[in-house]
């Protein structure tokens, strides 16, 4: 029987259930995984996490933490009473007069130079501590009887500082005077009040235990209290490592490091999250008749047509038709032999291939507003699907700044845009790369060469063994470089001339037969031209474009796929 110093009794051990721990193991898993990777796409980073960061990052239910160790908010109420007890005891009136005087009466001590006179007044008038920097290292002699005197202002007048922002931040009530270094430190305790404070609130909503500081909470909290949030923080953190490990982060050390399984996590969430609002739709994901010359039988037949695989034969059904034929004709009511008319023939499923090039916008321009974490989130997301999904496709990726290059997909996350290099307003500049004296490395790397992109992406698609290949090309708005042999010109403000060049590779794909789906990002510099752009290329090439938020791109993009899927199979 369940009693205190039983909990749980029979039944809980034989769920092997240990109620003084947690979670429930009804509780769904904290998600570790997200978390990283959305760190590493927002940085393009493939370090490793520590076990504060991820701590920072991860949300777990407060209820499961319920009973466990001292009550937060018996803690933030103790230290609220504390605060309380400061602001009712003090003034901070006189220690602020106090604080200005002791400046002016240094400043009036300090004997300046002739040549630095001026300035000194006017530092001590305006209460600029970087003008006084300035001043001391104008100085010159750091041991000179002026320089020595000029740190004991830049003290006093720090010290007014630090009391003006205390005056600022508390409304004090008392009427107990404090000295300046009382103030300073009374400030200095009322912070630390103010980030345990903070630091409990948030561990009451997300159950972060793990963010408190022990040290700092041990100066205000009885030593008890603290030994028993201790030990659940240390609960807390043996939970997430635990589960971390479960979900693909390998702990090595005091750090967390992704790994593959990771990886495929993620990308198992991010569709989830982009498929959660099919659920009332028709099940399965392709519409209509599914039909046509291929491997795979369905259980619906048709007789049988000239040229029809007989390896298709419904033999049953087949054989059914004969008996039942020959009981009505006598003449072969004794003979067995199959007709054409008896002939069933099972329908088949077509499954094409399809060969997908996405080509990125990696130039300097995706850095606002955060687009480039958009599309290399639409990018895993993507492959995600077509791995779990259509295995037997092909898809590749290439970024494209002033050059284009061709991206592994374990490079993905790490992609970052381009930095901006060059602040004119206007530029028209022209390499050579055939040069051997000239390279990558020399050239601004952060104008937009959307034609480098759609012709490598030509060439990448040219050699897959399907007739279904298609370019998804994500961009913000107009090229501004594009190659001519082997010249690489970088004109801004975008020039027709490099506009031309992109929409002769463009056409260049669709002679092919490589369809080009566009996707036209916003961007705070985006104008009319960028979106008449976007509709040239799409007529030209008899491709699509599409307008959307950033936020939605990787919905967009995948649900796109998935539709020119179905237009494919049906």
């Amino acid at each position: 029987m369940a009693d205190r110093n039983n909990l749980g009794g029979v039944i809980h051990t034989y769920q092997k259930y240990d109620p003084a721990r947690f979670p429930s193991p009804t509780e769904e898993p904290p998600d570790l995984v997200s978390a990283a990777f959305e760190h590493m796409l927002m940085f393009g980073e493939g370090r490793e996490l520590s076990e504060e960061e991820l701590a920072r990052a991860v949300r777990l239910d407060p209820s499961q933490i319920a009973g466990l160790g001292p009550s937060i908010e018996a803690l933030r109420a103790m230290l609220e009473e504390r605060k309380r007890k400061i602001l009712e005891r003090y003034e901070t009136r006189s220690v602020r007069k106090r604080a200005a005087k002791a400046f002016r009466k240094q400043a009036a001590e300090t004997e300046a130079p002739k040549q630095h006179r001026d300035r000194f007044h006017h530092a001590v008038q305006s209460e600029q501590l970087r003008d006084m920097e300035r001043l001391w290292y104008a100085a010159g002699d750091d041991q000179g009887s002026f320089a020595r005197g000029l740190v004991r202002v830049l003290e006093r007048l720090g010290e007014k500082y630090e009391i003006e922002e205390l005056v600022a931040r508390y409304a004090f009530t008392g009427n107990q005077s404090l000295t300046v270094a009382e103030a300073i430190a009374v400030k200095e305790e009322l912070d630390k009040i103010e980030e345990l404070l903070k630091q409990l609130e948030e561990a009451a909503k997300t159950a972060q235990i793990g963010l408190i500081d022990m040290e700092l909470l041990a100066e205000f909290a009885q030593p008890g209290d603290v030994q028993q949030l201790s030990t659940l923080q240390q609960q807390v953190q043996d939970y997430l490592r635990e589960a971390a490990e479960r979900q693909g982060l390998e702990h090595s050390g005091r750090n967390f490091r992704l790994t593959p399984q990771a990886y495929r996590v993620f990308q198992g969430k991010l569709l989830s999250r982009l498929f959660s609002d099919l659920q009332a739709s028709r099940t399965g994901r392709h519409q209509g008749p599914v039909v046509g010359e291929g491997a795979v039988e369905t259980q619906s037949t048709k007789a049988y047509e000239f040229g029809d695989s007989i390896a298709n034969m419904d033999l049953v059904s087949t054989i059914t038709n004969t008996v039942i034929r020959s009981k009505k004709n006598a003449e072969e009511a004794s003979t067995f032999a199959l007709h054409p008319d008896d002939l069933l023939i099972h329908r088949t499923r077509n499954t094409p291939k399809c060969a997908t090039a996405v080509v990125m916008d990696m130039s300097g321009s995706m850095r606002y507003d955060g687009q480039y974490i958009n599309v290399k989130r639409m990018a895993l997301a993507l492959e995600g699907l077509m791995r779990k999904e259509f295995p037997g496709d092909w898809l590749g990726f290439i970024e494209a700044f002033s050059f284009a290059r061709v991206v592994e997909r374990s490079k993905l996350v790490t992609l970052m845009p381009k930095p901006v290099t060059i602040s004119n307003p206007v530029v028209r500049l022209r390499a050579d790369m055939s040069n051997p004296d000239v390279s990558e490395q020399m050239v601004p790397p952060h104008f937009t060469n959307l034609q480098h992109g759609l012709s490598l992406a030509r060439k990448m698609l040219s050699v897959q063994d399907t007739p279904n290949r298609q370019i998804v090309l994500i961009t913000d708005g107009l090229p501004t470089a594009h190659f001519e042999g082997q010249e690489l010109f970088l004109l801004y403000p975008p020039d027709p001339r490099t506009e031309e060049a992109t929409m002769r590779e463009g056409r260049l794909c669709q002679r092919e037969g490589i369809t080009i789906n566009l996707f036209l990002l916003p961007s705070w510099s985006q104008t009319e031209e960028d979106v008449r752009f976007a509709y040239r290329l799409a007529e030209s090439t008899t491709g699509r474009v599409f307008f959307t938020a950033g936020r939605d791109l990787d919905r967009y993009v995948v649900w796109d796929y998935v539709n020119r899927r179905r237009e494919i199979l049906a």
